[in-house]
């Protein structure tokens, strides 16, 4: 399949947010970027709202569009009906205004092959031939049917789209005409150009074209004031396929044989196939969008799909009580074949799923916890991504966590170095054994007590006040009669301040005992230089001039001792 979603590589931080909403995963992790599997995607579009860091984009196809307006044929646009939802409840009249400005010649609704459709179906389930039909209206349910249901191929009404069957018809009218599809479906793309290249000649999502209109400087606002509101039109009815429910509005129904049903949402959707291909549904005709809230929620859409009421209101409110006026096709005509996409499954065996969770260290049932933080429902669905080569080791995050704080407890364990972590009050909030053993307290006698019952508080409080940390101080412990160097650490993030402290007791006994033995010597040679003198001046006559040589050689041999 074509790229229609890609990666802002850049961008992707890894938060596997993607993957828990994609309701397929066909998502894999490599390099610690998110890769969407083209082959298995059903573009939803889940991935591309849910995204958080907007790592995710679609592929943008103005160019191609405005090559078709370059072209010196007449382009024509088939409005989808969602276009209430996503404009706010703007008239057709506005929009068709605007278009014009881009350069379009005409612009129509895709209501009209609604209404064309609709037909089908009620001729469908008059016939009452089939007794089970979905929908075939939703690119992205026919994807996940034909990919990962394809028992379920048999139920589908071998009915094309609205886009389809009005880009038939406008071609039908007007055969030298080009088609531009507009609407809020990401899917529709693969659509156009999988399964109508003759009839679709372009698809344009509603967020391209409010980037195409901010280019040419056209604001929607200021033409929806400056036109007259159009007449209103009865003979809309059509404009409710974009809301749940809105298919079987408009249907006649005639067939009492049939339950009539409406299912949105791909995890719903999935149930109700389940069910179908289990033989659990009979006599029915079922609506089903994988969007929930239907085509007014489409991921495409460039405003308002967050706003499931308001988009309802405002399709509802714009859609009259009578059908489009349209050519009377034969079944044959808008006739299209399912088959099956399904890509390659792989089967592993329980001692190899076994396997990778052994590696996160999930060696017992209990140890499964099926958090969903690294996208998928579960410990073992994760383990056979792992094998498939769509997920690693490292996504899963208590193990990652539990890894961490092992390897820091460690750490801070072992060290010989004395380890006091303090809150903002300056209460310890953790001690390791070697402060534990320097201090000759236990953890639970001082956790959560003030640091003044073991140390001087002055350094902690100048470091959080000031915000700054001091390193290697040699501070001398009196109530423990220590000598420690000492670093304080204070993280603004955390609020924190951390002590580390190493115990230089003994180097520090070591060189009070080695200047001590200095000094003794240096006395030594005092009194020696004393004695030396005394003789030297009772000799001096014989000496001589020696005497001053020799008083400076003995004053060397005290400041090399005392140097020393």
């Amino acid at each position: 399949m074509p790229e229609y979603l890609r990666l802002k590589a850049t961008d992707c931080k890894t938060c596997y947010k993607c993957i828990r909403h994609c309701p397929v995963k066909s998502i894999k992790f490599e390099n610690n970027k998110a890769e969407i599997i083209n082959n298995d995607c059903i573009l939803c579009g889940h991935c591309f709202v849910a995204c958080p860091q907007n790592a995710k984009e679609m592929r943008n196809d103005l160019d191609s569009a405005e090559a078709l307006l370059q072209s010196g044929k007449e382009v024509w646009v088939s409005l989808a009906p969602s276009f209430a939802a996503n404009f706010g409840g703007m008239d057709i009249a506005v929009l068709t205004k605007i278009l014009k400005k881009l350069g379009f010649a005409a612009v129509e609704e895709t209501a009209i092959g609604a209404t064309i459709v609709k037909k089908q179906y009620d001729a469908l389930v008059n016939r009452g031939e089939q007794r089970v039909i979905i929908t075939t209206c939703c690119p992205t349910v026919n994807l996940l049917i034909q990919k990962y249901y394809p028992a379920a191929l048999p139920y589908m009404a071998h009915v094309v789209s609205p886009m389809y069957a009005h880009c038939l018809d406008i071609k039908r009218r007007n055969p030298e005409v080009k088609t531009v599809f507009i609407g809020p479906c990401i899917s529709k793309k693969a659509e156009a150009e999988t399964d109508a290249t003759e009839i679709v000649d372009c698809v344009l999502t509603f967020r391209e074209l409010s980037l195409w209109l901010r280019k040419r400087g056209i604001t929607l606002e200021q033409e929806e004031l400056s036109a007259a509101p159009g007449p209103k039109d009865d003979n809309t009815l059509a404009r409710l396929f974009p809301v749940n429910g809105g298919i079987l509005r408009t249907m006649a129904k005639k067939n009492r044989e049939y339950n009539y049903l409406s299912v949105d949402g791909v995890e719903n959707c999935r149930a109700c196939i389940e069910d179908i291909i289990r033989g659990h549904l009979d006599s029915c005709f079922v609506e089903m969008s994988a969007c929930s809230g239907s085509c007014s929620m489409g991921p495409a859409m460039s405003k308002n799909w967050e706003y499931p009421v308001r988009n309802y209101i405002a399709v509802n409110s714009a859609a009259g009580t009578r059908d489009f006026p349209v050519f009377d096709y034969s079944g044959e005509q808008l006739l299209r074949k399912f088959e099956s996409l399904s890509p390659r499954r792989f089967h592993f065996s329980a001692e190899a799923i076994e396997e990778v969770l052994r590696k996160i260290g999930k060696t017992k049932p209990e140890h499964e916890l099926n958090c969903g933080s690294c996208g998928y429902d579960t410990c073992r669905d994760k383990a056979r991504a792992v094998l498939e080569g769509k997920a690693t080791l490292t996504m899963c995050l208590p193990y990652l966590k539990e890894k961490a704080e092992s390897f820091s407890d460690d750490i801070i364990k072992n060290t010989p170095n004395a380890i006091v972590a303090l809150n903002e009050n300056f209460e310890v909030q953790q001690i390791n054994a070697a402060a534990c053993r320097l201090f000759n307290v236990s953890p639970s006698n001082i956790l959560g007590d003030q640091v003044v019952r073991i140390m001087d508080p002055l350094p902690f409080i100048e470091a959080k006040e000031k915000g700054t940390s001091s390193y290697n101080k040699r501070v001398y412990l009196a109530d423990y009669q220590k000598y420690v160097d000492q670093t304080i650490l204070y993280d603004k993030s955390y609020r924190i301040v951390i002590s580390i402290m190493r115990d230089i007791t003994e180097e520090e006994t070591r060189k009070e005992e080695k200047e001590n033995a200095n000094r003794k010597t240096i006395e030594v040679a005092d009194r020696v230089i004393e004695k030396q003198m005394r003789t030297v001046q009772e000799i001096a006559s014989l000496l001589g001039e020696t005497t001053a040589e020799t008083k400076i050689a003995l004053t060397k041999l005290k400041e090399s001792l005392f140097d020393a």
